[in-house]
């Protein structure tokens, strides 16, 4: 069995365990924005660095007052530039991305307090998160006017290119707040770690010189747009690790249907 269907398979039984489990629940539905951030080949050391926006939205179907299940769509932009890296080696190799993220996951939340709208008597909670998804990301490189799909100009010589849809595993904390009534507000940071090394479409080592992938005119070496182009055929283009990670850190605002009925437990 492979590592993603083990992971959808323990997914898919936490989440129907809770649902019949549950005596009672409401719904909650909310809407969420701010920053979205990438650690990986071109931003090795920064976990906290963020590039570009990200919004979101869920449904939530919230057992008792420390947990609920919910489907959650996000969308975030992010980005790295060599050329804009503190590190000299860096900003040799000279390379760049950008790409969309468009993340649907199912995610588990657990309320550390007595949450008020699950039942509860608590205000305030802090609560972690975590779950499984699909991730759908395209790299890109914008010059001369032109953006060039590096997902689909085979960059490192592969045979067979990559998937750009792949499953990711969020996983997060936050803080939420029960301000009036069944409105609530909440901040959370969340990480996930795709099973893939290209989101920057940087993984594996440079290849042979009949392999370069040159565009443009004037042109450029999407391959090695090295500054004297030190990308040697064989040698490692990016770092060691097998996965990349992105994060999202938002702020938003949610409504709960609450039942009228009690839970029971």
């Amino acid at each position: 069995m492979t590592l993603n269907k083990f992971l959808l398979i323990i997914s898919f039984f936490t989440i129907s365990e809770q649902v019949v489990h549950a005596q009672e629940g409401n719904w909650e539905i909310g809407l969420m924005g701010g920053g979205a951030g990438y650690m990986g080949d071109l931003n090795q050391n920064n976990p906290l660095q963020i590039s570009g926006l990200s919004g979101g939205l869920y449904a939530k179907r919230n057992f008792n007052q420390y947990l609920g299940v919910r489907l959650n769509y996000t969308y975030g932009q992010i980005q790295a530039k060599d050329s804009e890296s503190n590190n000299a080696q860096f900003r040799d190799r000279n390379l760049s991305f950008n790409t969309s993220l468009n993340e649907i996951s199912a995610l588990v939340d657990f309320n550390f307090f007595n949450f008020k709208l699950g039942g509860g008597t608590r205000q305030f909670t802090p609560y972690l998160f975590t779950g499984a998804g699909f991730v759908a990301f395209k790299p890109k490189f914008k010059y001369d006017g032109e953006t060039y799909r590096l997902d689909r100009l085979a960059t490192e010589g592969q045979e067979e290119g990559y998937k750009n849809a792949v499953l990711t595993i969020p996983y997060g904390v936050g803080l939420r707040y029960n301000y009036k009534d069944t409105w609530s507000v909440f901040t959370e940071l969340g990480y996930r770690t795709p099973l893939t090394d290209y989101i920057d479409d940087v993984s594996g080592r440079y290849p042979g010189l009949e392999r370069h992938v040159v565009v443009g005119n004037p042109s450029i070496n999407l391959s090695d747009p090295s500054i004297g182009q030190i990308g040697v055929p064989g040698t490692q283009r990016g770092d060691f690790r097998k996965r990349d990670t992105y994060l999202f850190v938002s702020v938003g605002i949610s409504f709960t249907f609450v039942s009228s009925k009690c839970y029971s437990f």
